[in-house]
């Protein structure tokens, strides 16, 4: 298992930004896929963004030009940044490697965000 703790959630109003980060536990943090993932009330949890172990990135249609996702293997941190944020990417946020997402493992307790006026 590998622990991660996310952080940097808030409230925050109709086109304002947030950085979110999650710190890993495991030194072999540079050579993991990871994933930021997101649950709103009522949905399934979704995939937002990933980033491979070469920094390529993917990221879902809904925030793809406003969420950029990024690592720093040094710190063993992965982030979030979202900019011109809207209602509905209010949401519980997650981070997990990869793998572990595809098994339905390992989750944390994620980090609240809400976008409201």
């Amino acid at each position: 298992q590998v622990q991660l703790v996310e952080s940097g959630g808030g409230l925050v109003q109709p086109g304002g930004s947030l950085r979110l980060s999650c710190t890993a536990s495991t030194s072999a943090f540079s050579l993991y896929a990871m994933d930021w993932y997101r649950q709103a009330p009522g949905k399934q949890r979704e995939m937002v963004a990933g980033i491979d172990s070469n920094s390529v990135t993917a990221y879902a249609d809904s925030v793809k030009g406003r969420f950029t996702i990024s690592r720093d293997n040094a710190q063993k941190t992965l982030y979030l940044q979202m900019n011109s944020l809207k209602p509905e990417d209010t949401a519980i946020y997650y981070c997990n490697t990869h793998l572990h997402a595809l098994l339905g493992q390992n989750w944390g307790q994620g980090t609240q965000v809400t976008v409201s006026s």
